[in-house]
């Protein structure tokens, strides 16, 4: 889904499409001559919804926009709901800096580890430790046999299950080998991460939940995180049960195009999406892509639940501020200080991540 541009006649012609193109990243035209560095469109902004703009007025002086409730649910923040999206939930600044980082740490470090998939496996099986690999500057290496390539020990060894083998080696070990053997850096596949899934595994091809694939249950503590964030939109005496998440990673330029996550059993169930990292405008439309979708920002630590009929509610991400003045990341800044931080907040800082957690049966 990522970058989905809807082609087509139709899809140009949606009301959906239409807002997609309004906010998505364009940059302003220059003559192939200039060297001046490209300068993102203007972008009328006025539209968009801002929950923390909402919040801060409701806190101070009690007062909310029209079509916009507060929800009483015992939560030591506010909560609001959309009036004419029922099943539509947002908590602007749900999550504290600390727990933010936990959650960045763990999305890049841990998350993608196998067996969780990602959209690496299909061209080079499951890659182990990429994060750290990345932090070492090493190189994925193609190997089509056990002598004719590189025959120096390697960190780690991955199969996408035929008789191709990729390892990670030395900078230098690779590039001495180079014209043999096809390699990639680890930087450029942590920047090309789009998604990693936890729990039961999603297969993407056939759109369903494979439930003979090999999986890790969901850590414990992202389990009750969402069980607490989930209360509000959950029927009555219920608990939410976390079997399967997706982790979305963003970077400059990438969208996600409009889609409905329907995949599920249960839709009375919420679906509790966290965001992490940079600002983006997300957008909520309606169960046609005619209908006309609210644009609103998303935030580092803000939360949004969708259920019930909110679930039938097409949504996407048109844009992601990576921009230092846009993306609103100084509070996750203050926190990466450490010198084992830096490559943390070298990604956060031109990247959002979304983490979904969902009830499959």
């Amino acid at each position: 889904m990522y970058g989905s541009d809807g082609a087509g006649d139709n899809a140009e012609r949606t009301a959906f499409r239409k807002a997609e193109k309004k906010y998505k990243l364009y940059y302003e035209e220059h003559s192939k001559s200039s060297k001046k560095k490209k300068q993102p469109q203007q972008v009328d902004l006025s539209e968009v919804l801002d929950p923390k703009s909402i919040s801060e007025s409701y806190n101070q002086k009690g007062e909310l926009p029209p079509g916009i409730v507060a929800v009483n649910c015992g939560f030591n923040r506010p909560v609001f709901r959309l009036e004419d999206r029922p099943g539509f939930y947002f908590i602007p600044g749900a999550l504290t800096v600390e727990e933010q980082c936990q959650w960045i740490r763990a999305s890049l470090r841990k998350f993608p580890q196998p067996p969780n998939r990602t959209n690496h496996n299909a061209i080079y099986g499951p890659i182990r430790n990429l994060f750290v690999a990345a932090q070492e500057g090493k190189v994925l290496v193609e190997e089509e046999g056990s002598d004719n390539c590189l025959d120096s020990e390697s960190s780690a060894s991955v199969s996408n299950g035929d008789a191709h083998r990729w390892k990670f080696y030395e900078e230098d070990i690779a590039r001495s080998r180079a014209k043999s053997c096809k390699s990639v850096s680890a930087s450029v596949l942590l920047r090309k991460l789009r998604w990693s899934t936890l729990g039961l595994q999603f297969d993407w091809s056939k759109r369903n939940y494979d439930v003979s694939l090999p999986y890790n249950k969901i850590p414990d503590a992202l389990c009750q995180l969402a069980k607490r964030m989930a209360e509000p939109a959950m029927p009555i005496g219920e608990e939410f049960r976390p079997e399967a998440a997706i982790v979305n990673y963003f970077g400059l330029g990438d969208t996600l195009g409009g889609h409905l996550d329907d995949m599920e059993a249960d839709w009375s169930k919420p679906i509790v999406s966290m965001s992490l990292g940079c600002k983006a405008i997300f957008l909520l439309g309606g169960k046609s892509r005619q209908d006309e979708p609210l644009a609103m920002f998303l935030r580092s630590g803000d939360v949004v639940l969708m259920a019930g009929e909110a679930r039938e509610c097409f949504h996407g991400v048109p844009r992601v501020f990576t921009d230092e003045e846009n993306a609103e990341v100084t509070p996750l800044e203050s926190q990466f200080l450490h010198i084992d931080d830096h490559c943390y907040l070298e990604y956060i800082r031109t990247s959002r991540i979304n983490i979904n957690i969902r009830q499959v049966f």
